[in-house]
């Protein structure tokens, strides 16, 4: 148990971080597309997402799973397409769409609480801060998806 608090808690030093990103080939400048990608996602479906019914602040329109899938689909090709524009290309479908549509299920789509739904921002911001402090949890976390979307980015 000790080892797994760690995991989660114990800052790596700034020179380990570099010496990380050096070994996994990660470049500074992806993981700001990256962080990007991620936060236009999610700002998409924010400012685009209808709402369930039994919640105070969102419209009063009942959307069912197959409908929070639909809009999710929606952004993510949205998304896509937007990237296209400013010719940089990720491929709509594979593991990485299959990854961020479970987690937007669970987390934003799925989530009772506002609270939770509200701390994706924060988390999307603070997970591709590079100047943090990061711990062991936060760097597999950062690198999962940095390989994710750096796999179907078409270059």
């Amino acid at each position: 148990m000790e080892n797994f608090f760690q995991f989660i808690t114990k800052p790596i030093s700034k020179e380990e971080v570099d010496i990380w990103f050096n070994i996994n080939n990660m470049i500074p400048e992806k993981g700001e597309l990256f962080f990007d990608f991620c936060y236009s996602l999610y700002t998409l479906m924010q400012e685009t997402y209808l709402g369930d019914e039994d919640s105070p602040t969102e419209t009063k329109i009942q959307m069912g799973d197959e409908d929070k899938k639909k809009h999710f689909i929606w952004c993510w090709n949205k998304t896509i397409e937007n990237f296209k524009k400013e010719n940089l290309s990720f491929q709509e479908s594979g593991d990485h769409f299959e990854y961020f549509e479970t987690f937007f299920l669970e987390v934003f789509y799925n989530q009772k609480s506002d609270d939770v739904k509200n701390s994706i921002k924060k988390f999307i911001i603070e997970l591709f801060d590079k100047d943090k402090t990061f711990t062991r949890s936060d760097l597999d976390l950062y690198t999962e998806i940095y390989k994710l979307l750096d796999k179907h980015l078409n270059t």
